[in-house]
């Protein structure tokens, strides 16, 4: 699997989003996404099914230490002394005695940015975490999540697909030397898969839509993108991008598809329920 290179931190540039994965059926998701190839699995205290991430990567047969683990601290619990007892409870229920990167999962305005960013270096430091970053975090709030940790990020998550332009985060990102990882990369279905930069590839190349999508993600500098599928056929299907190549051309039409949903992404953020 090819890598993003990002502080110190290398990611996996393909994982597997489990947000709204639930239970065995969660575990079985997460064991089959190992087999098929992925080593990069993305979960969070939210999402109720660390417990289930855990099981399936003990269920997959991969060693722990070829699998890059996040895990993210969510909005509520960012403060001192609580951001810590999250990441212990986090692993606790994964069953691991470390993650490879735990995030914060949204800012909250009402706790000092400084005080998160000492904790999540006190988890770091104290071997909870391998590498520590931030998600959904505007441009001006990452210069200040970088300025106030100690230890470099690694990442930013964020929402990311051709409809949603975030030239702003990822150049922040890059700046930083970070990776921004993409969550939600396909757009949640809508009419992305129509788009005549999109099927066009599809056709030329023999791959689904959604392959061209993907493979756009992962050949820009320094990104990462963890789609999220309940459907097993469609695991592997998204995990077989690595034996072609878009085009500069290909890859232009697909990002001027922004202009058609013309929404630049660099606002201040704040939590909804219906995000990964």
């Amino acid at each position: 699997m090819q890598t993003v290179e990002a502080n110190g931190a290398s990611i996996p540039v393909l994982g597997m989003g489990t947000w709204t994965l639930k239970g065995q059926a969660c575990t079985e998701l997460v064991s089959q996404a190992l087999k098929a190839g992925y080593r990069h699995i993305d979960t969070a205290a939210a999402y109720d099914n660390e417990e289930a991430v855990g099981e399936g990567i003990r269920a997959s047969g991969v060693k722990r230490e070829e699998v890059f683990l996040t895990t993210k601290v969510w909005w509520t619990d960012i403060g001192g002394g609580d951001l810590e007892r999250s990441a212990e409870d986090s692993l606790a229920r994964l069953g691991f005695e470390h993650v490879d990167l735990l995030l914060i999962h949204w800012p909250n305005p009402n706790v000092d940015l400084a005080e998160s960013m000492q904790a999540l270096n006190r988890v770091r430091a104290g071997g909870l975490a391998r590498h520590i970053g931030v998600s959904n975090f505007p441009t001006a709030l990452l210069a200040e999540a970088v300025r106030f940790s100690d230890a470099p990020l690694v990442a930013n998550q964020v929402e990311y697909h051709p409809f949603l332009n975030q030239d702003r985060v990822h150049e922040a990102c890059r700046s930083a030397g970070m990776a921004m990882v993409s969550y939600c990369p396909l757009a949640r279905g809508g009419d992305l898969f129509s788009q005549p930069a999109v099927a066009g590839p599809a056709a030329r190349y023999g791959k689904t839509p959604a392959q061209i999508v993907l493979r756009w993600h992962t050949q820009q500098d320094g990104v990462v993108a963890i789609p999220r599928t309940s459907n097993p056929g469609r695991l592997v299907e998204n995990a077989d991008i690595f034996d072609f190549s878009l085009d500069a051309g290909e890859m232009g039409a697909i990002s001027a598809l922004r202009q058609r949903g013309n929404r630049i992404c660099d606002y201040d953020f704040s939590p909804v329920w219906d995000r990964g």
